[in-house]
């Protein structure tokens, strides 16, 4: 109890000292935090002037001081207590603020000595030196670009010299700018190899590209040496998942002897990698020893197969298709005994080449040893309207599993999507099945025509009359197709054709309205010529295979046949019961064994198959 002015006050003692202490603590906290706000403050006005200082004593030319504040502000960076967790940011901005002012002016100089002769002033010389570690690494990294420019060959010898004179003997870069110089003379002598492998390297040739690389390292030391490691390096990064695509396509589609070549060259460049060895393991499985053949070459000629026998020689006979098709077990049989027979399927484009446009030079016939090579033309499938009223398939179509189909419809009236309805499937199944049939996943030539549809497709607004008039002489229901379905239906056939091309199959023209070529005079084949390249070569892209149809060849010094070369059509199909070629000016020719049901039953074709087992008996029934 204490009297304060007459009264008697109590006073808590206890807390009353708590309260000053609270008070206390709240004054010493206040306190501290203008001491933090001020230090802060004081700091970011400290900051603050860093850039401007930085500027100033560049326009000062005190490149000293410019240097040393670079410094201070670098050391700041580096040298904070690992546990100090405050920001930085700011210091961060700023020094790059400062490489940048410098840059810029180092990239004046370059330029002005790369493209103007420019000869640096004292001043120069003293901002490049003086600055010394902020221009150092940039002009050494930029003289060691010019010599990698030089090797690629995008500066030339001359100026590179006069970059050199002007910049060799500075001092924070002299250590490195002199070896360089030094190099030059042997960078010049590898500029060639590093060209050429350069370029194939752009062009995704990249296993000839490391070939290049290869031997300028084992002929090289230095700067050339180690350039071309770096770019062996980022070849075989860049070349490993596509090669191992194709790789995987090539067996994908029986291309057994081209994977072969490209999976022994990946496992020289990649010798660890345990799938190229599996790949390239299989690949060998199924590759037998290669030799040069010399003799004919059989060439059979089939139009679309019969699908339904029961449709085409009951239900609806007709005289023509008994004469000009064969049956799809014929064509089966066919091809079981060429298989026996030791034949094998080429490409006729492997036997002439192409490259020069104003001359055809021959090519050796490669073949696996024991075989006897085969083309197989597949003629006019292009689907005419009627023919599917005869048993025949009306269009291809691509299955669910991507496999190309033919599409009829039975003598049940149901529509049937098979591979065995067609010549496309079935010998895409017979190789499946004996892949030696084939050299390297060739299958065969697919004509095409124009006047009605591809592929049983209207593509055209122009087919839609020609398609009509055979829609209308069969009774059947004509079709008035708009854009939008023509442009559908050309996005269908594009697919198909790119499906048959990618797994072997070569495009031909059989001309756009199936014309006897040898009575038609230069005019309309140049119309027809024209016709085709619009509506079924922009399709199918260049061809350069041309099977007359019926046979009805134009000799090769003909006009006529001078313009179809001139057009790119440099191989050509005429007609004859005889395996027979021949080069002739800027072309080859062959002529083609028709297979059809009369040349089945008058044809003496025995040294291809017996025609007592091939012949369809329902044919005996119409008979």
């Amino acid at each position: 109890m204490m009297e304060f002015g007459g009264h008697s006050v109590s006073i808590d003692k206890p807390r009353s000292m708590g309260m000053w202490i609270m008070i206390g603590l709240g004054i010493a906290s206040l306190i501290a935090m203008f001491a933090i706000m001020l230090f802060v403050n004081k700091d970011t006005m400290r900051l603050a002037g860093v850039m401007p200082g930085f500027n100033e004593a560049l326009e000062k030319h005190d490149y000293g001081t410019a240097l040393s504040m670079y410094r201070d502000l670098n050391d700041t960076i580096i040298n904070r207590d690992p546990g100090d967790d405050s920001d930085l940011s700011e210091e961060y901005e700023i020094l790059t603020q400062m490489e940048a002012e410098v840059n810029e002016r180092v990239t004046q100089i370059e330029d002005k000595i790369r493209y103007d002769r420019y000869t640096p002033t004292q001043d120069d010389i003293a901002f490049l030196e003086g600055l010394s570690e902020l221009t150092g690494a940039r002009m050494t990294n930029w003289l060691t670009g010019l010599c990698e420019e030089f090797l690629r060959g995008t500066i030339e010898k001359p100026t590179l010299m006069f970059i050199f004179d002007q910049l060799e003997d500075l001092s924070n870069i002299a250590a490195a700018a002199r070896p360089l110089r030094a190099e030059i003379d042997q960078i010049e002598l590898s500029r060639g190899d590093v060209q050429t492998a350069e370029s194939l390297f752009a062009e995704g040739e990249y296993v000839e590209a490391v070939k290049y690389y290869e031997y300028v390292i084992s002929t090289s030391e230095g700067f050339v040496n180690e350039f071309a490691n770096k770019r062996l390096e980022d070849c075989k990064a860049e070349m490993y998942e596509p090669m191992m695509k194709i790789a995987d396509h090539m067996l994908a589609n029986f291309q057994y002897y081209s994977a072969e070549t490209l999976l022994s060259d990946l496992a020289r460049i990649f010798p660890d990698d345990q799938i190229i060895q599996s790949n390239l393991f299989m690949a060998t499985s199924n590759t037998y020893p290669v030799s040069e053949y010399k003799g004919s070459v059989e060439v059979i000629c089939v139009k679309p197969l019969i699908a339904d026998t029961t449709v085409a020689f009951e239900m609806n006979y007709s005289t023509s298709t008994d004469s000009y098709y064969l049956t799809v077990s014929e064509f089966r049989a066919i091809l079981e005994s060429l298989y026996a027979k030791n034949y094998c399927l080429i490409d006729p484009t492997s036997m002439a080449d192409l490259d020069n446009p104003g001359f055809v030079n021959a090519k050796e016939i490669m073949i696996p040893q024991g075989k006897k090579p085969l083309i197989i033309i597949l003629e006019d499938f292009s689907y005419t309207a009627t023919r599917a009223k005869y048993g025949m398939c009306q269009r291809l179509v691509l299955n669910d599993m991507g496999q190309v189909c033919g599409e009829y419809v039975n003598a049940g009236g149901q529509t049937i999507v098979s591979r065995n309805s067609e010549a496309i499937g079935i010998l895409d199944a017979f190789v499946e099945e004996h892949p030696d049939f084939s050299f390297n996943g060739v299958k065969g030539v697919i004509s095409l025509t124009g006047y009605q549809s591809i592929l049983g497709y209207v593509t055209d607004a122009d087919q839609i009359d020609d398609r009509n008039n055979a829609l209308e002489s069969a009774g059947m229901t004509p079709i008035d197709l708009s854009s939008t379905e023509l442009e559908a239906n050309r996005d269908t056939v594009i697919s198909i054709i790119e499906k048959l091309k990618d797994s072997g199959w070569i495009m031909a023209s059989s001309t756009y309205g199936f014309i006897s070529a040898n009575h038609c005079e230069l005019p309309t084949i140049q119309n027809d010529t024209e016709k085709w390249v619009a509506q079924v070569g922009a399709i199918t892209g260049p061809v350069s295979i041309l099977v007359y149809p019926n046979g009805d060849f134009i000799r090769g010094s003909d006009p006529r046949c001078v313009y179809l070369k001139d057009e790119g059509f440099r191989i050509f199909f005429g007609a004859g019961p005889s395996p027979y070629y021949t080069y002739g000016d800027n072309y080859l020719y062959f002529d083609r064994c028709m297979l059809t049901g009369d040349t089945l039953r008058n044809v003496d074709y025995s040294r291809l198959f017996n025609k007592e087992e091939v012949y369809d008996a329902t044919r005996k029934k119409s008979a």
